[in-house]
């Protein structure tokens, strides 16, 4: 029995990784320069940043199953180094994806209270 449940924690750990590669992190949009931008760059600068909002969620989306099979796989009777490091990296990716997403929101952020100040009259 022993046997087939480290056959089968194999098979995860080579499908975890192959699946894992299919993840793939956005990209982070190049945003305006919001003293200088105009509005329709600054338009399309937050449409960019909603698109990579969105992108992330897919990812993290893809990564969610791989987190959790690796997780419960980690907890097992003796998980070994490379089902850790495996764990380890998911869990480091999908954090990293979560601040990338914040950083862009915070540079498009900075942008936006430039834009306003450099264009005071189109600001609401």
């Amino acid at each position: 029995m022993n046997y087939i449940k480290l056959a089968l924690i194999g098979l995860v750990l080579g499908s975890t990784a192959s699946v894992a590669d299919d993840c793939t992190a956005p990209p982070s949009p190049t945003l305006p320069d919001g003293a200088t931008a105009t509005m329709e760059q600054m338009l399309a600068g937050q449409k960019a940043v909603k698109a990579f909002q969105a992108a992330n969620t897919d990812y993290r989306s893809c990564l969610d199953p791989l987190v959790t099979a690796a997780e419960v796989d980690a907890a097992g009777d003796s998980p070994g180094p490379d089902l850790k490091a495996t764990l380890a990296q998911l869990n480091d990716d999908y954090n990293a994806s979560v601040s990338a997403e914040e950083e862009v929101a915070n540079e498009f952020n900075v942008a936006l209270r430039e834009y306003k100040k450099a264009n005071p009259g189109d600001s609401d």
